[in-house]
């Protein structure tokens, strides 16, 4: 009994040595942690970029959704409403727009024909008067001639060299172009008033050229509405669009936050979306266990829902910062109290056979095996 307790004994420290160094060998080539967690970075929440009432949530939680799928809309009658409004008063404002350019057109045609007239009147006026000018020139002559006429044969008649009938025909000549210079006196006056008249014509034709520019900037007051207006059309079309909502992926819903006839405002959340197809493992890692963990080292890992199931992966990154680093409350080592605690950093592995059961937030355990 001796000799098989002996045996069984010294079996016994065999086999724990031998599992002892399997476990040593097994923790010194792989670096060993159970702070793993199933992450994703396709977790999306979803929302609304209008306000209002919705009336429809077509999605629950765990169902598949498929890329540009309608999952959620908003009562969107208040908002079409306002567009056929919109669309409304651009229509009355472009008709009104057309109108206003018509009259435009014809008034600038209608002002350069009166400047047009009233110039060619203006000119006429001016020729009128530099010939009736001509005409008093001339009549002047001839009454002159006259006059000296007169005279001389005044003389030669009270010689009686010349008979009285020649002095009554020179004293008739006198008098007829003394009438016809008076009338052309009176004529010249008659024509100067006339062109003060068509000047005066000329100017209120220019003026009117004023109601020419008002009318330009009555028609840029109604092309700036219009703008304005198809710019608050273009906003209300899209705060339609906005009232439904799509999915951006492919994926399964993780969370639904409201129900049908709930009131939102825009930005609250509706739906978080997650791919399953986009996993990966982040470990809190030791940084007394870092020694060998580099970036494309092989993973094994173990998720606690599935113990009995191998999953392989490799080491993506290893981030620059611990995970104190980013703690709400840093540690303050300034009063020169100072214990040191042993650091993690987040290591992120890819999952080289991930399966569809997996889900987000699933802890896990992982062995990375170490370079050299």
């Amino acid at each position: 009994m001796k000799r098989i307790g002996t045996v069984v004994l010294i079996l016994l420290i065999v086999v724990f040595a031998i599992i002892g160094i399997n476990y040593v060998r097994y923790r010194t080539h792989n670096a060993v942690s159970d702070a793993a967690f199933i992450r994703t970075d396709s977790l999306t929440t979803l929302a609304f970029k209008v306000g209002g009432r919705v009336d429809s949530m077509r999605k629950i939680e765990g169902e598949r959704v498929k890329k540009g799928e309608l999952i959620a809309h908003i009562d969107d009658r208040d908002f079409k409403v306002a567009r056929d409004e919109l669309v409304r008063m651009i229509d009355a404002l472009r008709s009104k727009l057309e109108a206003l350019k018509i009259k435009r057109q014809k008034t600038a045609r209608d002002v350069e024909i009166g400047i047009k007239s009233a110039e060619d009147r203006v000119a006429a006026l001016v020729h009128q008067i530099a010939a009736q000018r001509a005409q008093i020139g001339i009549s002047q002559a001839k009454l002159q001639l006259a006059i000296r006429d007169l005279r001389r044969f005044q003389k030669l008649y009270h010689g009686n060299l010349v008979q009285k009938q020649k002095i009554d025909e020179l004293t008739t000549q006198k008098t007829v172009l003394l009438a016809t210079l008076k009338a052309q006196k009176a004529k010249i006056q008659a024509l100067k008033s006339q062109l003060l008249a068509a000047q005066d014509n000329v100017e209120a034709a220019k003026n009117a050229k004023k109601s020419v520019a008002i009318l330009d900037k009555e028609i840029a007051a109604l092309t700036q509405q219009i703008a304005a207006k198809s710019k608050a059309l273009e906003e209300m079309q899209n705060k339609i669009a906005y009232c439904n909502l799509y999915a951006p992926f492919d994926g399964r819903v993780a969370k639904k936050y409201i129900n049908t006839g709930r009131v939102v405002k825009k930005g609250s959340p509706i739906y978080a979306l997650v791919d399953p197809k986009d996993l990966h493992v982040e470990v809190l890692l030791s940084e007394k266990k870092l020694q060998g963990v580099k970036k494309g080292n092989k993973v094994l890992i173990h998720v606690d829902a599935y113990p009995d199931r191998d999953y392989h992966g490799k080491v993506q990154d290893i981030l620059p910062a611990s995970a104190a680093t980013f703690a709400l409350v840093p540690r303050d080592i300034a009063s020169g109290e100072f214990t040191k605690l042993d650091q993690r950093f987040v290591v992120r592995i890819t999952l080289d056979d991930p399966t569809p059961d997996l889900k987000v937030g699933m802890g896990a355990n992982v062995a990375i095996r170490r370079g050299d």
